[in-house]
């Protein structure tokens, strides 16, 4: 090895330096991502995102969740759903206060799944307003890309579908979901499990698409075989597009109106 005149060669590196229980614990991946670390893991993964918004003076967001199937000039109702979801995201952003923050801080910022179709669009939506958005991605086998319509530094990923649900709820003032398959149903039962068990303050929810949810899901039968209550159903409501999303919204006193507005 070169080494200058004057000074003590170098040291060739030992079997001790060189095992892997020499290294330093935060740069020793095989150590991090082992069994024993997986409850930092989950730390690391609330942390970061948490740092990020906060440097936006993210106080609050608005989610929206939908297929990640659906596309903007898709066949059926597709391009409708897709449509709607942008409007509502460039209405949210321009009426809720994430384009112009009040103080320094930020609220019905849209927050999405982070990825393709109706997530995209309602990202898209607060793009085109101008306005930051967020996209919670999930490390998956298919669809996991992220969308090019979230704000860079406000788009995540993770790997613990329990962190990320939680980051998507925890400054939730209202919860908009779009048609979609089984991980929108996952996401809408978790935020009305919540709600119904008083494990979460009381978030407008509102599904969008009467015909086809009703279609999906029946509410009904869940009520006549004793399966939930009557009264469950006024955790949720239903609208036909963006505009109507809004105003349902603006009328459950869960959100308040830019005064720009």
């Amino acid at each position: 090895m070169d080494y200058t005149p004057g000074m003590s060669p170098p040291v060739p590196p030992s079997k001790q330096s060189l095992s892997p229980s020499f290294r330093l614990p935060a740069l020793d991946q095989d150590f991090i991502l082992g069994d024993s670390m997986r409850g930092v893991r989950f730390q690391l993964e609330y942390a970061k995102a948490e740092e990020a918004l906060r440097a936006w003076s993210v106080r609050s967001t608005i989610v929206v969740f939908g297929s990640a199937r659906v596309r903007e000039n898709g066949p059926g109702r597709q391009s409708f759903w897709y449509e709607q979801a942008r409007a509502f995201g460039r209405i949210a952003s321009e009426r809720g206060g994430a384009l112009e923050p009040m103080g320094n801080v930020r609220d019905n910022v849209i927050a999405t799944g982070g990825g393709p179709g109706l997530m995209e669009a309602a990202n898209r939506g607060a793009h085109d307003a101008g306005a930051p958005s967020i996209g919670f991605n999930i490390q998956l086998p298919h669809e996991q890309e992220p969308n090019v319509y979230s704000t860079p530094d406000l788009t995540f990923n993770f790997h613990y579908f329990a962190m990320r649900k939680m980051h998507l709820a925890m400054r939730a003032n209202a919860l908009v979901v779009f048609p979609g398959g089984f991980g929108t149903l996952d996401e809408l039962f978790e935020i009305l499990n919540l709600r119904v068990t008083n494990k979460a303050p009381p978030v407008t929810t509102v599904m969008v698409d009467r015909a086809f949810w009703e279609s999906v899901i029946n509410f009904d039968a869940l009520i006549e075989a004793g399966m939930i209550s009557e009264s469950d159903r006024a955790v949720f409501s239903y609208a036909e597009d963006a505009e109507d999303v809004w105003a349902q919204l603006m009328a459950s006193g869960g959100l308040c109106a830019h005064p720009s507005r």
